[in-house]
């Protein structure tokens, strides 16, 4: 350890690094138990792979902004500590592979050395705070939402409100009604707006509330047509708050944000927010105006000697791949990366080419491809002819060759199959056999290796989720097709609806389908879902059946795309939202860290945090006590309850009038000094009391076994 504290600036970051370096070992020598590491260990980034042993890291690169030196640090860390592959995800994140447990402390603290965090990449937390990559050089944007987006990952990261939530929470900004951050499919999406108030333009949001995908999608409501900028991160707080103390905690299936407003009707949850509003940290927030997020520019310099080899190439990459900022003589370049996965080596001979002739800022696109900004026009022919000799040049961007997917089957433990292969496959399809729709924006081809949705298969236009289907004795790796999904306008979208199976190797036999039927029946300027609604599923299940019949089922049908074995369904345990931890011991233990941090809190002033601490610590304790008793607990709104009735009814312990009332002082105070010190020290109380109650339970529990 003490290899690189030195390296470490910031004691927060180190602290962590430490603490999970302690634990990790505390885990090795069989002194922590398994869930409750993995729940620490997924808030850190680290997630169990498919293959035993090693990890997954997730590197969090919040609005998926990295620079040239933090891409050269992550190409860096991939060829030290895992196999020389950077993959881009669907939330503008970076994943490398293949990593052991045991290295990942030293690996964050290198990470660390240029502000790269790990830090709730995973787990039950606030995920990465994604928005539109184009965001400042947007054309149709009424603002740069960059600020918003870096406010709202600073604000949350490490936040005692949303650490242990029952499930991941996740917030977008778009930078225009053109939503290409995608609000509606976000627990919390946001779309840049300005409003005329007294004759003066006043930036504020659209606000969608309680969307998601997964293996049920639902789409966000509105919750504001338009909300003041400085109250954007006081309503998250607020809607946080609700979401970790109402939220589902036992059946992971059930405990996203979605699902909580449909259990009470987003009415009661706005007023559960507006009931938060005193105990917030800040009513107002205001985006700090003087931090810049222009990025650094390079001066105007001789372009070197070239050649453009292929010009009609260059001419579609400039069609598909290239557009005009909003900055008069600037370029925006896409980079087409297919299934998101580019090697450290090509990651670092772009680095060059971006410093040269582009702005130091890169972005991870939510279609897993890569953004350069800032382009002179002179220096497009150049870009080409450098992008195109790593293999980056290829046109199509956003088009249907442009196909998005997971990891399926490669390293994730719930993939049923192979996506990743089935993309390769699907989009080489597309380059041979249908040119034409590399200058396709309108259909989205999206696959997922499960019905999780990492893919984003439930928005797509033509969309495949892995699956499996039964022939006989014989399990077939399958498909399941998905047609009409996709973005709409200003918070609107689509959920893909399921049509049918098929075997995996006939893939690319429904997209053929699919598009010739559309390019020979479409009429006049039909868009893809316009098509999709005029005929109606029965009409797309009608012409996919042929292609579900097994009876005419190949031996080549029984092996998955990029396998040669016999298909399995091995899915493993998904770590995607963390684990319950039910140990009364462990429960207690994580009551007096809590209580610890909160007396760390208040003494830096952070009075908030304090009490949200002390808060966790409250129901930390009183579901130890419940366990213990075996009454179960799925939500802290009903521990609270519970509680209530199995205890201070009971006469077990004394509360006026009862624990709910202390308790919920929580939203009741203003977050001052002199309420955190009494609500901390009735908190500790409480645990006192409870251990030993326990202690009392558990010695006449053995007394009464002796006799």
């Amino acid at each position: 350890m003490q290899s690189f504290r030195s390296e470490i600036e910031n004691p927060i970051v180190e602290k962590d690094i430490i603490d999970l370096e302690k634990k990790i070992r505390l885990y090795r020598e069989g002194k922590m138990q398994e869930d409750k590491f993995k729940s620490l260990r997924l808030a850190r980034g680290v997630y169990g792979q498919r293959q035993l042993g090693v990890q997954m890291v997730r590197i969090k690169l919040p609005f998926g902004r990295v620079t040239t030196q933090q891409l050269l640090r992550i190409a860096a860390i991939s060829d030290e500590y895992s196999t020389g592959n950077l993959h881009l995800t669907t939330r503008q994140d970076i994943q490398i592979h293949f990593v052991s447990l045991d290295r990942t402390p030293e690996l964050w603290a290198k990470l660390q050395e240029d502000d790269i965090t790990l830090r709730e990449a995973c787990g039950n937390t606030v995920r990465n705070v994604t928005a539109s990559p184009e965001a400042g050089i947007d054309p149709k944007e009424p603002f740069d939402v960059s600020p918003y987006a870096d406010a709202t990952f600073r604000y949350f990261l490490r936040n005692p409100i949303c650490q242990e939530m029952g499930r991941k929470f996740k917030i977008s900004f778009s930078s225009s009604d053109s939503d290409t951050a995608m609000s509606y499919m976000h627990d919390l999406g946001f779309i840049a707006k300005v409003q005329e108030e007294n004759g003066v333009p006043v930036r504020g949001f659209k606000v969608m509330i309680g969307g998601g995908l997964g293996a049920q999608p639902a789409l966000a409501h509105t919750a504001y047509e338009f909300l003041p900028e400085d109250k954007v991160i006081p309503f998250i707080e607020g809607v946080i708050r609700v979401f970790d103390r109402y939220g589902e905690r036992n059946n992971r299936n059930k405990a996203r944000f979605k699902y909580l407003i449909g259990k009470i009707g987003l009415e009661e949850v706005m007023r559960l927010v507006n009931e938060e509003y005193k105990a917030l940290k800040s009513h107002v927030f205001e985006i700090d105006k003087e931090v810049s997020f222009t990025p650094s520019i390079p001066e105007a310099s001789e372009i070197p000697d070239f050649i453009v080899e292929d010009t009609d190439k260059y001419n579609q990459w400039l069609q598909t791949n290239v557009f005009q900022q909003k900055q008069e003589g600037y370029y925006g370049i896409y980079i087409k990366v297919q299934i998101g996965d580019i090697s450290s080596d090509t990651a670092r001979a772009l680095v060059p080419l971006v410093r040269g002739f582009a702005a130091d800022e890169i972005r991870v696109t939510q279609g897993q491809n890569l953004l350069l900004k800032y382009v002179r026009a002179e220096a497009l022919p150049y870009v080409f002819s450098e992008l195109d000799a790593l293999g980056l040049a290829e046109p199509g961007f956003n088009s249907v060759g442009d196909i998005t997917t997971c990891p399926g089957t490669d390293t994730c433990n719930l993939g049923i199959s192979n996506s990743m292969t089935t993309a390769k496959v699907l989009e080489s399809v597309i380059v041979q056999e249908y040119p034409e729709l590399l200058f396709n924006t309108d259909i989205k081809i999206k696959i997922s290796g499960c019905m999780n949705s990492c893919g984003q298969h439930g928005l797509a236009n033509l969309g495949f989720h892995g699956s499996s289907l039964k022939s006989g004795k014989n399990v077939v790796p399958a498909l399941q097709v998905l047609l009409g999904g996709g973005t709409v306008v200003n918070g609107e979208g689509r959920i893909a609806q399921k049509v049918l199976k098929v075997p995996s190797k006939r893939g690319p036999e429904v997209m053929r389908y699919v598009i010739n039927d559309y390019q020979a029946n479409k009429l006049e300027n039909e868009r893809f879902n316009e098509y999709f609604d005029r005929n109606g599923k029965d009409y797309f299940y009608q012409m996919l059946k042929p292609l579900a019949d097994l009876t005419s089922l190949t031996a080549d049908e029984l092996i998955d795309w990029g396998h040669q074995e016999a298909f399995s369904t091995a899915i493993g345990v998904g770590e995607c939202a963390g684990v319950m931890i039910d140990l009364v011991a462990t429960l207690l233990y994580e009551s007096d860290e809590k209580l610890e941090w909160a007396a760390e809190a208040l003494a830096d002033k952070r009075f908030a945090d304090a009490i949200y601490y002390a808060y966790g610590a409250y129901i930390s304790t009183a579901k130890a006590l419940l366990l213990d008793k075996d009454v179960k607990c799925n939500t802290q709104a009903g521990i609270i309850q519970d509680f209530d009735t199995h205890f201070v009814a009971e006469g077990l312990f004394d509360f006026k009038p009862d624990f709910k009332t202390e308790v919920l002082q929580l939203n009741q105070h203003e977050p001052d000094e002199a309420f955190a010190n009494q609500y901390i020290s009735k908190a500790l109380l409480f645990l006192q009391e409870a251990t030993s109650y326990r202690q009392q339970q558990r010695t006449q529990s053995a007394l009464t076994a002796a006799k």
